[in-house]
């Protein structure tokens, strides 16, 4: 029983890992869209 729970909860944290970390870089990913689409809308409202 005991090593069942240990097999589960290592998968779990396997998979957990894997999804979080592409999850994590989509996160930047769209950090940096966010960040560039603010940058160039600031510098269009400077120059009109």
């Amino acid at each position: 029983m005991l090593y069942t729970i240990a097999i589960i909860l290592l998968i779990a944290w396997l998979l957990g890992l894997s999804v979080f970390h592409l999850a994590g870089a989509l996160i930047h990913l769209v950090l940096l869209v966010a960040i560039v689409l603010f940058l160039i809308g600031l510098f269009q409202r400077r120059s009109v």
